[in-house]
């Protein structure tokens, strides 16, 4: 099955930047459904954005729409998330998440293969 592992977490400022790294293995970035995920103590996990298998369909969460960015390198075969302008509230776990489906934007809950996870921490 394809194996997912993030990279790029860490402690950062509020104003700051980040850039995760989901690098896919036994698997091809344009066979799946990918997409970033956070989770905190206490709060559902939320799918901030997703990447189709074309690349062609990208959606984000409104919570994070204008601040960060999905993209992927199909010769890296690695998807990232560039995070902009973090705040506080975006302390977490950040997940890397697979779906082998022909949908473009398939449900949260459906995802099959899941990553280990990141922290990222925002300092006020």
């Amino acid at each position: 099955q394809v194996l997912l592992d993030e990279s790029g977490g860490g402690l950062v400022q509020a104003g700051d930047s980040l850039r995760l790294s989901c690098a896919v293995s036994r698997g091809l970035v344009t066979e799946y459904v990918l997409g970033w995920f956070r989770q905190t103590p206490g709060k559902e996990r939320e799918l901030l954005a997703s990447i189709s298998r074309t690349g062609l369909h990208i959606n984000y969460a409104d919570s994070v729409k204008g601040r960060f960015t999905i993209s992927r390198d199909t010769a890296e075969n690695t998807v990232y998330l560039q995070m902009n302008s973090l705040k506080p509230d975006d302390t977490a776990v950040y997940r890397c998440a697979a779906k082998k489906t022909i949908l473009t934007n398939p449900p949260p809950i459906s995802y099959d293969y899941w990553g280990q996870g990141t922290q990222v921490t925002v300092s006020s």
